[in-house]
């Protein structure tokens, strides 16, 4: 079906989309069970769940869904009496279910040392989809972990592989000159959440680069860091779990 193929598509864009179908009617209705329509993030819609007001509150509910990252889940309506706020007068009622599709969350990694891999591993296992960044081609022809492995310079990676609201940015490079570097092109992104690795004195020589370079205090305070939970991590392990048990705090918060 075309619905589902339009979809697919979307989902492969990663833009996200909700499936909205009538699983019930009774009496008279636009459409009877079985109907379906795809609403977009920009309100557009394909096929139609019977028109009018119910669809207008339809798509607009489906709006909602994907604002808030909402579960699937079902709403009903009467179309009998407009004069108490029912969206019709066919004298029918009516269920309809919302599918959210969002795009797969996805691990940026930015370094691919020791660190890089053990957070690629458990980001892997946890189900996210896995971006891991290095400018040094030697490393990534020789990178272990989990993902899709991207050389060259960071903005030659961004191009393959940009980074959108659904992507939290894990930065563990080798030294604060590369996170100096780095920084700007992600700042400038859309990136639900920024970790920056290193100890205080680390984060206070890349922040003063980085104030050099024109960039907003502002736009610093985007950054955690030092990245993780305190958990008194030690191993490669232990720093990827901190990570990522503070990514997914972040993430269940919203």
């Amino acid at each position: 079906m075309k619905i589902f193929q339009e979809l697919l598509s979307k989902l492969s864009e990663r833009k996200p989309v909700v499936l909205c179908t009538v699983i019930n009617s009774s009496k008279s209705v636009p459409r009877k069970a079985g109907a379906k329509m795809l609403v977009f993030e920009d309100g557009s819609t394909l096929d139609t769940v019977g028109g009018g007001e119910l669809e207008s509150r339809v798509i607009s509910e489906a709006i909602k869904a994907i604002k808030q990252k909402r579960k699937p889940h079902q709403i009903n309506y009467s179309l009998v009496n407009p004069s108490i706020g029912d969206p019709g007068v066919c004298g029918g009622e009516v269920a309809i279910y919302l599918e959210p599709y969002m795009p797969q969350n996805t691990i940026y990694i930015i370094g691919a040392g020791h660190i890089g891999k053990a957070v690629s591993e458990l980001s892997q296992w946890l189900g996210y989809r896995v971006i891991v960044w290095d400018d040094r081609k030697e490393v990534i022809e020789g990178f272990e972990g989990e993902g899709i492995a991207l050389a060259g310079t960071l903005l030659e990676a961004l191009s393959i592989e940009p980074i959108d609201e659904y992507t939290r940015v894990v930065v563990v490079t080798r030294n604060p000159s590369v996170d100096s570097e780095i920084l700007p092109a992600i700042l400038a992104s859309s990136a639900s959440y920024i970790g920056l690795m290193g100890s205080n004195q680390r984060w206070k020589v890349v922040r003063d680069a980085l104030i050099d370079k024109g960039v907003a205090e502002g736009e610093l305070e985007r950054i955690a860091t030092p990245i993780g939970l305190n958990i008194a991590a030690e191993n490669p392990e232990e720093i990827a779990v901190s990570i990522l048990a503070e990514v997914i705090a972040g993430d269940n918060a919203g």
